[in-house]
């Protein structure tokens, strides 16, 4: 049954592929934001607090009597930074490229919609890497509950489960990339389902963008640069990716001080990821900003609970559900609802 559910997972309409995202000083002056302001920590810091609830946002299962930790959960040396939040430009700078005309239209045509308002600007940056971990989806909102107040795992959780879909806002994204490396680098996504042929978005990307919705559309980054620099030694969880002061070009991955790897700007993939909520008309952005139908945690949780002892699902319900990892192990296996398995081959250096 939930392996059918992946197959509703679809983006309201095909991706749209664009040129020229951001102009050459937009990209200039978002690239000095992103070397002045670093370094910045990897996705999985940023995002997650326990191992448990990286598997709880991907699909996969924790065998039993398996504690997890970070090092068997694998390392990907890509690393993300915050640019805007809400209404809430953190640089000035780059205030333009946040609250944009072009990004608004193009969301707004999109999906059918009235109103656009930008939510989320944000970018990861890695140098050579392995293919960006299982196809998976982006994290989604719901009237009441967003990223300021619901982690990630938990969003996530309910997108998969498609109990809450009366409250599932409507998103689009604009996402840029800047690659001119010679070896993968690309995108991979499954706009017509799990089981359907994988559209993909080849490097050299220098400002090529897709408009999306990567909530409803599994996807996932190429594997990028030589092969052998895929997997910089002496990483975990506190590496961060940063300037490099001695290449005013070059930029580094470094742990508690020490530099595991430099990336020559040629290896360096820089994607740019800008999202927007969108509403039909006035009547659903009332709907909203009057919280006359929000859901909450509890409500949430409540119902996922409710959902598995349906389904006959045995358990001890948690005193504190958000921070209990055996519970987010378990809503991880149970909302299980698979991937694509019908990946691309891995892009490979000349040597290979």
């Amino acid at each position: 049954m939930l392996r059918d559910l992946a197959e509703t997972f679809r983006p309201v309409a095909p991706p749209q592929l664009i040129d020229n995202a951001y102009s050459n000083d937009q990209h200039s002056r978002l690239l000095n934001v992103v070397r002045d302001n670093g370094p910045w920590p990897l996705i999985l810091a940023e995002n997650f607090k326990t191992p448990e609830e990286v598997i709880a946002t991907t699909s996969g299962a924790i065998p039993e009597g398996v504690t997890l930790t970070w090092d068997m959960i694998g390392l990907n040396p890509v690393f993300r930074g915050y640019l805007a939040r809400g209404g809430t430009c953190f640089y000035p700078e780059i205030e333009d490229c946040y609250y944009n005309s072009r990004f608004l239209e193009l969301v707004r045509n999109y999906w059918g919609c009235q109103y656009a308002e930008p939510e989320t600007f944000l970018f990861n940056i890695q140098g050579p890497t392995p293919i960006g971990g299982p196809p998976h989806l982006d994290g989604t909102v719901f009237r009441g509950m967003t990223m300021e107040n619901t982690p990630l795992w938990l969003l996530l959780t309910m997108a998969k489960s498609r109990l809450f879909d009366r409250w599932r806002s409507k998103k689009g994204q604009v996402i840029a990339w800047y690659y001119n490396g010679r070896i993968g680098g690309g995108f991979n996504c499954w706009p017509d389902g799990p089981s359907g042929q994988a559209m993909q978005i080849n490097a050299p990307m220098w400002g090529k963008a897709v408009v999306v919705e990567n909530e409803m559309m599994f996807h996932h980054g190429q594997a990028t640069g030589p092969v052998a620099q895929r997997k910089p030694q002496g990483m975990d969880i506190s590496t961060t990716f940063g300037a490099d002061p001695e290449n005013p070009t070059g930029w580094q991955l470094a742990t508690s001080g020490k530099i595991n790897q430099k990336v020559a700007e040629q290896d360096m993939r820089f994607l740019v990821h800008w999202g927007a909520r969108l509403f039909k008309d006035m009547a659903d952005f009332r709907q909203t900003y009057d919280h006359s139908d929000d859901i909450g945690a509890d409500q949430a949780i409540n119902m996922l609970i409710a959902d598995m002892k349906t389904r006959g699902v045995q358990f001890v319900e948690p005193t504190d559900p958000l921070h209990d990892n055996s519970f987010v192990a378990l809503l991880s296996q149970v909302y299980d609802i698979g991937g694509p398995s019908n990946i691309p081959a891995d892009a490979m250096d000349e040597a290979a």
